[in-house]
């Protein structure tokens, strides 16, 4: 009965839609200049520069100079210049030179040097010179060959009591004087080259050497005792003074 009666008063206190009340008015759509601009997808472009104006009378600014050309590399030595030339400094130098040293008096690349003086080192062997170039101590230098030494020492050695030559005395008058002395320096003073004569005197045991000089390495060479026996003195400083025998100018060259 009470669900009877619940649908009779929804039936009864149902209204048809057209004489229901009027409702609230629908708020107004927004205006078009109340929505969000629409974003451009084009993008934007960067702003050009305004173009320059030339003022009447004024100096434009001067190009940049051009680069430096770069020199171009020297030509290489032709194979007979560049043996003959390490030959010659081999037979000059004081103590074995290195590649390097040779690469940079001769302007040639490294590896160049150090073949050519492998070629000739097997040349001089396959030839059966008496000398060879050597590879000692790091670097390159001329020898005689040992089977060659007896001769070389008959040489030297025969006739001990022979007298010195000419330029064996003024060599061994330099090194008595100024030892300590290198090779380069005696031949400085004398003016000529004293590599030959050094030898012989050390063979026949007037000099020696006696340490090694700190700016080059070169060897440093002073008389010995047999050289003090010979002359009949006890030490260098009763040698006589030097500087009566010489011109006035000859010790500023030998100090120079």
């Amino acid at each position: 009965m009470s669900d009877d009666r619940s649908l009779a008063e929804q039936v009864a206190a149902w209204v048809p839609p057209w004489e229901r009340p009027a409702g609230p008015v629908p708020s107004p759509a927004p205006a078009p200049d109340d929505l969000p601009a629409a974003i451009d997808p084009r993008p934007a472009l960067d702003p050009q520069p305004e173009p320059e104006v030339e003022v009447e009378g004024s100096t434009p600014p001067a190009a940049p100079p051009p680069a430096p050309l770069a020199a171009p590399p020297p030509e290489p030595l032709p194979d007979a210049v560049l043996r003959g030339a390490l030959e010659s400094i081999l037979l000059v130098v004081d103590e074995p030179v290195t590649d390097t040293v040779l690469a940079g008096v001769l302007g040639e690349p490294l590896e160049r040097i150090a073949f050519t003086l492998a070629e000739l080192s097997a040349e001089y062997t396959a030839a059966g010179r008496g000398i060879d170039v050597r590879r000692v101590a790091g670097g390159w230098r001329l020898y005689t060959r040992p089977e060659y030494a007896e001769y070389v020492q008959r040489f030297v050695l025969d006739g001990q009591q022979a007298r010195l030559s000419q330029a064996a005395l003024e060599t061994l008058a330099v090194i008595a004087y100024k030892q300590p002395v290198t090779r380069s320096r005696i031949s400085a003073i004398r003016g000529v080259n004293c590599d030959g004569v050094t030898r012989t005197l050390v063979t026949r045991g007037l000099i020696a050497e006696c340490g090694t000089e700190p700016e080059t390495g070169a060897h440093l060479y002073a008389t010995t005792p047999l050289f003090l026996e010979k002359l009949g003195l006890e030490s260098v400083e009763q040698l006589p003074p030097l500087a009566p025998f010489l011109p006035d100018d000859v010790e500023e060259i030998a100090d120079a």
